[in-house]
């Protein structure tokens, strides 16, 4: 079977066996959210997909309701605005479980480029505009690497800019390079070491640097994925300098 297919079997399937085995789960998220301020437990965003298609992203709120009308789109975990159960959900990255729908719904795939916000997708140099010649995915390698997001942010005036310096280099990179070597062999690494990230993120992220090597990552993409030095503003691919502004 080719790629493309095989991929799409598994993203159901899997996807599938998700939902039925995290359904406690799920249904608990949904009462206890609701039971927290009495508001929607689900929280519908809009994401940039493939060749530039809006699509409904589906998550579990874990903020206090219309969150996003204040126009922040980069979370640092000190945000007011995440709720105390939010926190919880955020911690164990259970806000994404219904991300397994969009993957049946045939809008995202298990691995890939994680989606971003159109705010986001339109300051992407013509180089990053390769990461939505492909579906994006639940998780990627980038979302191990930076698991600690919500950290990383934590202390930055503006989180959007700080992402945008910080993370977005390396993610577009991690990203373009996915698209570059993508195998059914390379989803399932990716995917098993998300799993481990669960308990334990080092552990994820040693199987991660692996990978990297495995597939002839340069020594500096390598280096950053070890996460054992501190981020610096970086240039994103295609740039030529450092983002100091978000607009076009």
């Amino acid at each position: 079977m080719n790629y493309a297919p095989l991929k799409r079997f598994l993203d159901i399937f899997i996807s599938c066996i998700m939902i039925i085995l995290f359904s406690p789960i799920i249904f608990f998220l949904i009462i206890a959210i609701w039971l927290y301020d009495f508001k929607n437990p689900f929280y519908i965003s809009y994401r940039t997909g493939i060749v530039g298609k809006k699509f409904k992203l589906i998550k579990f709120r874990t903020m206090i309701f219309n969150a996003d009308k204040i126009g922040v789109d980069s979370t640092a975990n000190n945000d007011y605005r995440i709720t105390k159960i939010g926190r919880l959900i955020r911690k164990f990255k259970f806000d994404e479980l219904l991300q397994f729908i969009n993957i049946i719904i045939g809008d995202m795939s298990l691995v890939g480029p994680r989606p971003n916000v159109k705010t986001e997708t339109d300051l992407y140099s013509s180089q990053e505009r390769l990461l939505l010649s492909i579906k994006p995915g639940i998780t990627d390698i980038s979302s191990i690497i930076f698991y600690d997001l919500g950290e990383i942010l934590d202390g930055h005036s503006d989180a959007n800019i700080a992402y945008n310096q910080l993370v977005r280099p390396w993610k577009s990179k991690l990203g373009l390079l996915y698209i570059k070597k993508k195998s059914i062999a390379l989803d399932l690494v990716i995917f098993f070491a998300t799993f481990i990230s669960t308990f334990s993120h080092r552990s994820a992220i040693k199987i991660i640097t692996w990978l990297l090597i495995r597939i002839e990552a340069d020594k500096e993409l390598i280096e950053i994925s070890k996460r054992e030095s501190p981020l610096k503003p970086s240039i994103p691919p295609g740039l030529d300098q450092v983002v100091t502004k978000r607009s076009l």
